[in-house]
């Protein structure tokens, strides 16, 4: 046998999660940046009316819905026991 089997390998890095990072053309000063310190301007959103209004809207919705809807299964549930 030689000693080459038990030579460990160098590592390939194949899955994207751990693939090396880029900044994918971005500079780091650019104010639209994904992770710049201006992400949260909402003076700048295209929209904002109409987008923070289906935001706040869609937000109520599901926090209202999902325990309606527990409440209904529960009761389904206990109802066919």
């Amino acid at each position: 046998m030689s000693s080459e089997r038990f030579l460990p390998r160098s590592a390939n890095r194949m899955f994207h999660s751990t693939g090396m990072k880029t900044m994918g053309g971005h500079g780091h000063d650019e104010p639209y940046y994904l992770h710049a310190k201006h992400m949260y301007n909402l003076d700048r959103m295209k929209n904002q009316k109409l987008t923070m209004t289906l935001g706040v809207f869609t937000a109520f919705s599901v926090g209202v819905a999902v325990p309606v809807y527990a409440v209904i299964f529960q009761q389904k549930k206990r109802a066919s026991v």
